[in-house]
């Protein structure tokens, strides 16, 4: 930690808890997600904490740039706090889990809106909500650290948090491939899929902080410049586009399924067996939610997104996923349909009219 950073006062937002901590480093306003245990998970403290803050710092003429981070040494954010919803979910309080992702999905959209430059450092674990928080700021750095993922899908969700607004514009069928099986990815990968602006080194966060301490405004290609480049760091899926392209093209996710399946690459040959792992109630109206995204506004996806949240919160297995995967740890959750082929078309469509 620098020397600047030990002079630093970190403290809560007025009226807050100390979920997410925030402090004022010259013309900078740094936020610092601040539950290192739960891998910062956004519990709706956080939420709560983070808009209120955010708020007052875009109309604060001290403040010229953000700069958002994760407590620990694990990662930003490992997303939202899904235990908790289930909880609310099965003492018949679906309402409250509703209200945690309109609160959620409003700061979602207040970080893509900032009127300042807001700075993400996507180092280590940067996943479901955490995405939200990071991927929609104005410069979003990752590392040779990142793991990021969008990894609903498992828990009998979907990827939300106006995640597909950027997963349905990547190149080729990446965004699909990433969606549908919940799998983490690198810093790489991340800017193959627009989800990050430069790949830095994650031992760079002082001199990036200098940076942008004497250039608030700094682009990342500046940040870049400024910082270097890590290490060996492909892009496994760049490495992949051929069967990725080829398999997860088209609207029939039981046809992605089986040409992943009969594709001779033993990569697409796992993907299909994480795909067919999944819930594949959320699996199919994942891709349907995913393609109609590709002609909507991130502000359009996230009222998609809040549809959709109301159905899942009904869906028997959100709260089955939520068990199997956080809470029993047995990881055998006991899916409503027994492949994506067996999911009514019906009943896809249904779930976006919530």
């Amino acid at each position: 930690m620098s020397h600047g950073e030990e002079q630093l006062s970190w403290e809560p937002a007025p009226g807050q808890g100390a979920e997410v901590l925030y402090a004022v480093d010259g013309t900078l306003g740094r936020a610092r997600l601040n539950r290192p245990r739960a891998i910062n998970a956004l519990d709706r403290a956080s939420i709560d904490s983070l808009h209120q803050q955010l708020t007052a710092w875009a109309q604060d003429d001290r403040i010229d740039a953000v700069v958002l981070d994760g407590a620990g040494e694990r990662g930003l954010c490992a997303g939202g706090d899904v235990r908790a919803l289930r909880e609310a979910v099965l003492a018949g309080r679906q309402e409250e889990a509703v209200d945690y992702w309109r609160a959620e999905y409003a700061v979602n959209a207040l970080v893509a809106s900032y009127p300042k430059p807001y700075v993400a450092w996507m180092d280590g674990i940067v996943m479901g909500g955490g995405v939200g928080v990071s991927a929609h700021g104005s410069l979003r750095l990752a590392t040779e650290r990142t793991r990021l993922a969008m990894p609903e899908v498992v828990i009998g969700f979907f990827p939300d948090v106006g995640g597909l607004h950027r997963l349905a514009q990547a190149p080729g069928e990446t965004g699909t491939h990433v969606a549908l099986t919940g799998e983490p990815v690198g810093g790489a990968d991340a800017l193959v899929l627009g989800m990050a602006d430069a790949l830095v080194p994650s031992h760079a966060h002082d001199r990036v902080l200098q940076l942008l301490r004497d250039r608030p405004g700094a682009t990342a290609a500046q940040v870049a410049e400024a910082v270097g480049q890590p290490e060996a760091t492909s892009s496994w899926l760049a490495e992949n586009r051929a069967w990725i392209d080829r398999c997860y093209a088209g609207d029939d996710v039981a046809a992605i399924v089986q040409r992943l399946r009969e594709d001779p690459d033993p990569a697409a040959q796992a993907a299909a067996r994480t795909v067919g792992a999944r819930s594949p109630f959320s699996v199919a109206v994942t891709l349907e939610a995913l393609r109609r995204a590709a002609s909507m506004s991130l502000e359009e996806v996230l009222a998609q997104d809040l549809r959709l949240g109301a159905t899942f919160a009904g869906h028997p297995d959100f709260a089955e996923g939520v068990r199997a995967q956080l809470v029993d740890k047995d990881r055998t959750p006991r899916w409503t349909h027994g492949s994506v082929a067996e999911v009514p078309r019906e009943e896809v469509l249904a779930a976006f009219d919530g």
